[in-house]
């Protein structure tokens, strides 16, 4: 899947929490998020001295959904539910949600749908 392909499908697919999504939509669609927010924060920190960052903030709020439900899709791509989002709450979690955003696709049909 390309970089417009991905940032499509997670704007597209805005709530459907339900499907898989493969490794490279969601690491696109994180690349996609970062470089905006990155840009927003220095066009902020250029022309407004307030350091408030609404921009940035705004930005945020309107992708929190989306970027949870890619989240969730990704994880049922390597047959995992998407509740497991949950555990980056803690520390600790975060080093088994990095290894399942990283694995490889489920060859074939797993309980969450075909392989996209």
């Amino acid at each position: 899947m390309t970089f417009f392909e991905s940032i499509h499908n997670g704007f597209y697919r805005y709530f459907q929490f339900s499907g898989r999504s493969v490794r490279s939509e969601y690491w696109y669609f994180c690349l996609f998020l970062f470089t905006v927010d990155l840009l927003l924060s220095l066009l902020e920190a250029f022309f407004y001295t307030t350091g408030l960052g609404i921009l940035s903030v705004l930005f945020g709020l309107g992708t929190v959904i989306p970027s949870l439900s890619v989240a969730c899709r990704r994880l049922h791509d390597v047959n995992r539910s998407g509740w497991w989002l949950l555990i980056s709450l803690t520390i600790v979690g975060l080093i088994p949600l990095l290894y399942w955003m990283c694995k490889a696709s489920d060859n074939g049909e797993n309980r969450f749908g075909a392989s996209p």
